[in-house]
């Protein structure tokens, strides 16, 4: 099973922007494909980004599209998440997931985690 690893996150000031990335050991990085899901304390994890095998294909949540932006270098076994123009209502965990089976990683069954990094924005 591949192991995930999420660091990038931290406190910023609404308006910034963080980059977080998710390395990823143990099994071939180009055969899983990968997302980015976010919980927010006495909420439910939700989906926020996706990304395909070869990262040909992305899908965003409504939240956070044209601000945020998915991506992956498979040479490096990682995937990043691009954080423009944070809001407060952005403050989370954000975990990433992988999947070996499915085309897009947009729904939580199935999926391998990481340990997730916490994102805070003040306003």
């Amino acid at each position: 099973q591949v192991q995930l690893v999420e660091s990038g996150g931290g406190l910023v000031q609404a308006g910034g922007s963080l980059r977080l990335s998710c390395a990823a050991s143990g099994r071939t990085f180009s055969n899983y494909a990968m997302g980015w899901f976010r919980q927010a304390p006495g909420k439910e994890r939700e989906f926020v980004a996706a990304i395909s095998r070869s990262g040909g294909s992305t899908n965003l949540a409504d939240s956070v599209q044209g601000r945020f932006t998915i991506s992956r270098d498979n040479a490096k076994n990682t995937v990043y998440l691009q954080m423009n123009s944070l809001k407060p209502e952005d403050t989370a965990v954000y975990y990433c997931a992988a999947d070996v089976s499915r085309a897009l990683v947009v729904t939580e069954t199935g999926n391998t985690w990481g340990q997730g990094t916490q994102v805070t924005v003040s306003s």
